[in-house]
């Protein structure tokens, strides 16, 4: 399984980057959205338990419409959200301090790298519980901040 984690935290990775390259046109910012949701996320059978990383008033984003306007923005109910994955980002890199597995759950706790179009990296602190589903995983809980700085 840590195998498939690896694998599905590649996906993830691609599919921020195909995000961003949609900036501009929210239809498809919408729609490919929504599939990256719905392919990663395990929304359709409930709460998933989701603190993204720039994200204040609305810390906790549990349900499908909180987390697609965390992505990509344009939800007057969300303010704040400027959409995330539209940046856009070139490259995201996980690099895993541990990946633990038991029985049908796995959880990976490390860093991600955010590269902008600049070469510029943003670190980011994260935490992810993944469910499997037969031969696929399913995220149940992502966790992500911005290293404490003093």
């Amino acid at each position: 399984m840590k195998n498939l984690i690896r694998e599905y935290q590649i996906k993830w990775a691609n599919g921020i980057v195909e995000l961003g390259k949609t900036k501009g046109d929210i239809v498809n910012s919408k729609k490919l959205a929504t599939d990256f949701i719905n392919s990663l996320y395990d929304f359709k059978n409930g709460t998933v338990q989701f603190k993204p990383t720039k994200a204040s008033e609305f810390q906790f984003r549990n349900d499908f419409d909180s987390a697609l306007s965390y992505f990509i923005g344009s939800n007057p109910s969300f303010a704040e959200d400027a959409g995330f994955a539209l940046n856009p980002w070139v490259d995201v890199e996980f690099k895993n301090d541990s990946i633990n597995v038991f029985d049908n759950l796995g959880l990976a706790m490390g860093n991600y790298f955010f590269t902008d179009l600049k070469g510029e990296k943003t670190k980011v602190e994260y935490s992810f519980v993944y469910r499997r589903e037969g031969k696929s995983l399913k995220i149940i809980l992502h966790h992500s901040s911005l290293p404490y700085s003093s």
